[in-house]
């Protein structure tokens, strides 16, 4: 299969976190993917076979493990999509976790690094709060004007609280994230602003804060050991919502990202304003193209996962 391009700009978009599902292996069972399988098992210690397939061991909703689990599996997609005749796009971008994979891709990460660097990512964000100290939360309905607004308003924190927004994913969907006690009161503040809705994850590491400081100073070590290369194509960092090509840029921002909020909306709009007008989600589910669709319904979304899956970006 050959890839069409009739004129406009193209980005792949790679999802992150929420996106994984048991079963994922049955997206890269090809023959071209045992090399990468092979690989990946070597590198984290442990067979991604069995973390991919039915998952006897409970380690897919583990940070430490759904993010090199996301991270094999959506550069996997993508380099079968190349294998078919997909040419390479003009932009990359991925959600929080995805954009190691998009980096990947564009050349900029070696994969075996990459794999190797978001599996430290997760244990360092997983060990930054004591287990049960952070909370997130999915708010519908609230612009993002209205609700930095409340949370301005809410009475100041104590010693070490903090509740914030983490992810501006779509309009009327933002993430906020931060200390426990700090995000429940945030949630009544919310609820009470005339919020649709607000739901607690399932996720107890409050990713995109400042509570995760001590993950960014571990992660810095991580990647200044690794060889960064020029992308083939620009990168749209979520921490600032740009294009960039260049190296110690990409990595600079990659480390912000950790304690800042993910701008996935702001993104998007920048890509759109660049040109593309197609995205391709290269991995597993349909979130992204689902959020997209909700930031502008004149552009073509299109997910490689043929299954249907999708889940909750938080």
């Amino acid at each position: 299969m050959t890839e069409m391009r009739a004129g406009g700009k193209v980005a792949w978009i790679f999802p992150g976190q929420g996106s994984q599902y048991r079963g994922m292996l049955r997206l890269v069972e090809g023959s071209e993917d045992q090399v990468r399988l092979d690989e990946a098992s070597e590198i984290l210690g442990y067979p991604v076979r069995k973390l991919l397939g039915e998952d006897p061991d409970n380690r897919l909703d583990q940070t430490e493990w759904t993010q090199p689990a996301l991270l094999l599996v959506s550069v996997l997609m993508a380099e079968r999509k190349m294998r078919e005749g997909f040419s390479r796009p003009d932009y990359f971008l991925g959600h929080s976790l995805g954009e190691y994979s998009a980096l990947v891709m564009a050349g900029s990460l070696s994969f075996g690094e990459a794999l190797h660097a978001v599996h430290l990512r997760g244990k360092a964000m997983q060990g930054a709060v004591p287990e049960g100290a952070g909370l997130m939360a999915a708010v519908l309905g609230l612009d993002r004007e209205a609700l930095q607004e409340v949370l301005k308003e809410m009475p100041p924190p104590g010693p070490g609280e903090f509740a914030g927004m983490a992810n501006i994913n779509s309009p009327g969907q933002i993430v906020i994230a931060g200390s426990r006690s700090r995000v429940q009161a945030a949630i009544e503040a919310i609820k009470a602003a005339g919020a649709r809705k607000v739901i607690p994850l399932a996720v107890s590491v409050p990713s995109h804060t400042p509570l995760m400081e001590p993950a960014a100073k571990e992660m810095r070590r991580v990647l200044e050991e690794i060889a960064w290369k020029r992308p083939v194509s620009p990168v749209v960092s979520n921490a600032t919502a740009t294009a960039s090509s260049d190296p110690e840029d990409l990595k600079e921002k990659l480390l912000r990202q950790i304690v800042s909020p993910v701008l996935w909306e702001d993104s998007v709009r920048e890509t759109l304003r660049l040109g593309v007008d197609r995205f391709i989600e290269m991995g597993p589910g349909s979130v992204l193209s689902g959020l997209g669709r909700r930031i502008s319904d004149s552009v073509r979304w299109e997910s490689t996962d043929a299954t249907g899956k999708a889940g909750e970006k938080g």
